[in-house]
């Protein structure tokens, strides 16, 4: 397991996952730290930046350069691998599953040797002190690096994934992940869970506007980001992918609801 530690950071830490290879949201976001005056050295990214849009190789190209630090996720570590499937962790015969098959396709098509050289660099945990507290970074989990935690997962998954974090780096105040695609703060006993959402996707809640935050103090907020949703679509549909994602981006919501807990449905949510 590679691990880097980035020390004390001073300052606001702006946190985003999911890329997922829409550059027109990854420009968006970067531009949204620029009026935050948030360089680059503060921005933390959870994985997944490449995956169900347009532009994975462009999305990639766009982030080293920028020069952010990166998590790796399922989708970095098996196109690192060459492997010839996501590795997201669906279950098998879903919506995600069905569908992951022509995105990660494309998505693999694209990427260069080069790129997959970078990818396999990419730390599996990531640390660093803010206002005295420690703070782990991952992906999914580590227990699984493609594990859903959700907000409303069973305590023993957190308690679970905190044992398996501390075993590795040692002891942290809080801990920050990704892969779910929904943003949410779950105190637990051990200290807060904060999973900074996606830029890439919406957050299946009938809104265009996808989502990052920000870390200050040891307090986190979340925030909206809106970007050119029209012209992510247009890069998906001209690339042939319009297995579903490409309307997720117009209307808010997931083609693949199933993947969702009960609570965290669509359907759930409008019946209260």
């Amino acid at each position: 397991m590679q691990h880097l530690d980035l020390g004390i950071v001073a300052g606001p830490v702006l946190l985003f996952g999911g890329p997922y290879s829409n550059l027109h949201a990854l420009k968006a976001l970067f531009e949204a730290a620029k009026l935050r005056e948030i360089p680059p050295s503060r921005m933390i990214c959870t994985g997944d930046v490449v995956a169900y849009c347009g532009y994975p190789a462009e999305t990639l190209d766009l982030i080293a350069r920028i020069g952010v630090t990166v998590v790796a996720g399922n989708c970095e570590k098996q196109l690192a691998a060459g492997a010839m499937e996501c590795g997201c962790g669906f279950e098998e015969g879903s919506a995600c599953d069905l569908l992951s098959a022509g995105w990660f396709g494309f998505a693999s098509a694209q990427v260069s040797e080069k790129q997959r050289g970078w990818l396999s660099k990419l730390p599996d945990l990531v640390s660093f002190r803010q206002s005295g507290r420690r703070f782990a970074v991952m992906h999914g989990g580590v227990v699984d690096v493609a594990r859903f935690v959700w907000s409303t997962s069973d305590s023993a998954v957190f308690d679970e994934e905190w044992r398996a974090i501390t075993a590795a780096i040692g002891p942290v105040d809080g801990i920050i992940a990704g892969h779910c695609g929904i943003p949410f703060l779950r105190e637990t006993p051990q200290g807060p869970w904060i999973n900074a959402g996606v830029i890439g996707m919406p957050p299946h809640d009938g809104d265009t506007a996808t989502r990052f935050a920000v870390l200050d103090g040891g307090n986190v907020t979340f925030h909206r980001l809106d970007y050119d949703v029209e012209g992510a679509v247009a890069g998906m549909r001209k690339a042939g992918l319009t297995q579903g994602y490409d309307r997720a981006l117009e209307t808010g919501y997931w083609p693949s609801e199933d993947v969702l807990p009960a609570g965290l449905r669509a359907i759930s949510l409008a019946n209260g």
